[in-house]
């Protein structure tokens, strides 16, 4: 695994196959497909940036790099994607091979290029808050408290906006200090960007032009006009905060039998239009704080009165959820609004009821957008997480705008698609495959929004077919990718960051050893896992844990070694041996079993999949386990019932809750109050060192992850009951031991599972 985590740490790349199968028929066989999780920003002191421009191919329009053959006497280089000879340009006449620039440096497969002469100049960041208001008062004064202190923390040259909504939406005017005003729109019906510039009056006293695109300070619209809406967050400091503390609970009066009317579609719609006029192509971020289900106008998720409830999982499987297909077209169109102008839509949703997440994935997850899901504005789940976006730490975010990501291979690889928060550009090239799984049908693509830890999955496809022609080409066994990620730096200027690798190919049956030797089975967990929640959402009737299964057997029975039809002789290369554990805690986690979450969570979760890297995905799918006990220094364990004994304490970290779990004896102990007396210093120390490492864990994790702390045979036990592999049941004939625990369940234990898997693998 180490030299995997060596490449990753290097150039922020896992690949499922480090060697790739040669051909079309090799790579179908291998099962899992030939794909990379890459993170485009992944921090890392050692990649120079370069202050100059960087020299492009001129047929494929690749950047140089070090895997280019370099001519110093005729000062030509070849391009290793589609072998077109370059000449240097002038300023690179000094090169030799004791003289080289950066990007020609072996170790350096990554570089930044920061030139400004072509970056024209750095932009300020736009903040728009859109903040609910149909809230009980305290869950209002909560939110007051987290915007106001997020407020203080943004940098003194970003740019705000301000807009409440409930029954109606409002713009507020902070440019306006001597008295509180702003626009009120109707949450019944969309508004337009012309709307928006009429009734706004943008051009007040001034003739409208009548031609062209009226957009921002360069296209008609004067700096006035637009400081109104958004002004530098050092200059209305003031009058936001007036605003935020004199925030009230929508005004409109609910029946008792009625849920509160709350237009959330419209009041999207206007701050995308409104950023669409002000700052088109500038980074901007909506950030929606959101504390209820729409009701109200487009985008709506349920109607008004209570006795219709929210749909859930069923409702959308038997398509009676009338307005879902309605709204989820509406974000679509926001979504498309939004990445046209280079803007994020951030989600804060924050309610005991679902708010329309499911529905609002779409724009979300296409702008590269954070999201976040508590039960209140009050739980440290929301407001820690809103204010680890702005402070600067160590594990701050990081966040950058207006990313564009760019691909190029070897000609006998295409692209598939990617998962992940990006959306297509369209851009055809001989490099789109023909077959489309995520954001497809282009070698480029757009992230309006990214950070240091946005990770894509990128899905290949081998293009190469078997025949006489493809002998000739063994001379060069090595495959080329290059990743260009086009952004604009959280400083404010435009980078461009360019991660070229190679990676050998093997053809034939000959090579199965070395692709074992080449395959990552954590990156293969992950891509599947993204793989399984693509298509449970984009094919009708497809069942996932089926389709998982037929996989690992394939797999099992390609790359295990086994004599035919004798099970007990079956077994897999170290480089495979977890595969199956993950793929059985996949198939119970809640990307697959969905029926325990509502439609929101569900949402949620996959967003998250599809945006962390590697090692976070593992956890998501297979949370670890420490225990703490008298008798050993704290030791991971396997996630099994097991592990519970009456005088050990558990930390489950499952990434998005944390769980300390007290077995029944400590748990008395410390209901006695021992850890406060003399003599029981270890006792405290014990209890103690689970709370230090789940604070570690959730001092660098974002969104911050939800902390459980609870007794064996307590009610919230469920919380790692759940997670275990359920090896003694209540039906089972081994008992547990003194102090150990039984789960109620019919579900498979891991030992039946592998049994299974051994019997049909070997047939």
């Amino acid at each position: 695994m180490s030299e995997f985590l060596d490449l990753e740490a290097q150039d922020g790349i896992r690949m499922t196959w480090n060697v790739i199968p040669g051909t079309k028929q090799d790579a179908t066989n291998c099962v899992v497909p030939v794909s990379a999780i890459f993170t485009p920003l992944k921090p890392n002191p050692a990649i120079p940036v370069l202050p100059y421009a960087p020299l492009r191919c001129r047929m494929c329009h690749s950047i140089l790099n070090s895997f280019s053959i370099v001519d110093f006497v005729a000062k030509i280089w070849v391009c290793p994607f589609c072998f077109q000879r370059n000449h240097f340009p002038q300023h690179y006449s000094s090169i030799s091979e004791n003289n080289l620039p950066a990007e020609l440096f072996p170790q350096y497969t990554t570089v930044e290029y920061a030139s400004t002469a072509e970056m024209g100049p750095v932009a300020p960041p736009v903040f728009l808050f859109v903040v609910d208001t149909c809230m009980i008062e305290e869950e209002i004064g909560y939110l007051k408290s987290a915007l106001a202190q997020a407020i203080e923390l943004l940098p003194d040259q970003s740019l705000v906006g301000f807009i409440t909504f409930g029954t109606y939406v409002q713009v507020h005017e902070l440019g306006f200090g001597l008295l509180p005003k702003s626009y009120v729109f109707k949450g019944t019906k969309e508004v337009t960007k012309e709307q928006i510039l009429d009734q706004m009056s943008f051009f007040a006293g001034k003739t409208k032009p009548t031609t062209g695109v009226i957009a921002g300070a360069r296209d008609g619209l004067s700096t006035e006009s637009i400081a109104r809406f958004l002004l530098p967050a050092s200059e209305c400091e003031f009058v936001l905060n007036s605003v935020i503390e004199e925030l009230q609970k929508d005004p409109w009066p609910v029946p008792a039998d009625k849920r509160s009317s709350r237009c959330t579609g419209v009041a999207l719609s206007v701050a995308a239009s409104l950023l669409g006029v002000c700052v088109p192509g500038s980074g901007a971020r909506i950030m929606a704080f959101v504390g209820g289900p729409s009701t109200e106008g487009p985008g709506s998720i349920v109607s008004k009165s209570l006795s219709e409830p929210i749909r859930s999982h069923k409702d959308l499987d038997k398509g009676s959820a009338p307005l879902y297909n309605k709204a989820v077209k509406f974000y679509e169109d926001i979504s498309k609004q939004l990445v046209n102008q280079g803007h994020v839509l951030d989600l804060f949703a924050c309610a005991l009821d679902q708010v329309g997440v499911a529905e609002m994935k779409v724009a979300v997850e296409r702008t590269g957008g954070i999201v976040v899901l508590a039960e209140s504005f009050g739980h440290s789940v929301f407001k820690d997480s809103l204010r680890r976006i702005f402070q600067s730490s160590d594990n701050d975010l990081d966040l950058s705008f207006n990313g564009i990501f760019e691909i190029n291979c070897s000609k006998d690889v295409k692209i598939q698609g990617i998962i992940g928060p990006c959306t297509s550009l369209e851009k055809k090239s001989p490099l789109s495959s023909d077959t489309v799984i995520g954001q497809g049908n282009t070698s480029a693509w757009k992230m309006c929004g990214l950070d240091r830890k946005t990770s894509l999955c990128l899905i290949f496809d081998i293009a190469k077919k078997d025949g006489p022609e493809s002998i000739g080409q063994l001379a060069s066994n090595q495959f080329y990718f290059q990743f260009l990620t086009y952004y604009q730096h959280h400083e404010g200027q435009m980078r461009l960051r360019a991660t070229t690798l190679s990676r050998k190919w093997v053809a034939g049956s000959g090579g199965v050893q070395e692709l074992i030797a080449g395959f990552d089975q954590e990156a293969a967990a992950a891509v599947m896992a993204r793989l399984v929640s693509f298509k449970m959402e984009a094919e009708a009737d497809f069942d996932p844990i089926r389709w998982l299964d037929r996989a690992l057997i394939s797999l099992c029975s390609k790359f295990g070694d086994y004599h035919k039809e004798t099970p007990s002789s079956f077994s897999l290369s170290p480089r495979l041996s977890i595969f199956p554990q993950f793929i059985f805690n996949l198939r119970r986690s809640q990307f697959v079993q969905v029926f325990n979450n509502s439609p929101d969570e569900t949402a949620y979760f996959t967003m998250m999949l599809n945006r962390e890297n590697v090692a976070n995905a593992v956890v998501m799918i297979q949370p670890s386990l420490i225990s703490y006990s008298f008798q050993s220094a704290p030791e991971p364990v396997l996630l099994d019932v097991t592990a519970i004994a009456a005088d050990r304490i558990l930390l489950l970290d499952s990434y998005f809750t944390v769980v300390i779990f007290h077995g029944i004896t400590i748990a008395q102990w410390r209901k006695a109050g021992y850890q406060d007396q003399e003599g029981h210093e270890a006792f405290a120390q014990l209890l103690q060192a689970p709370q230090e490492e789940a604070d570690a864990i959730i001092k660098e994790r974002f969104p911050v992850p939800r902390l459980v702390v609870c007794d064996q045979h307590g009610s919230q036990a469920r919380f790692l009951l759940a997670k275990l592999n359920p090896s003694v049941k209540y039906n089972s004939n081994n008992p547990p031991p003194p102090g150990g625990d039984v789960i109620f369940t019919d579900d498979v234990s891991f030992q039946v599972f592998m049994d299974h898997l051994q019997r049909l693998a070997v047939q």
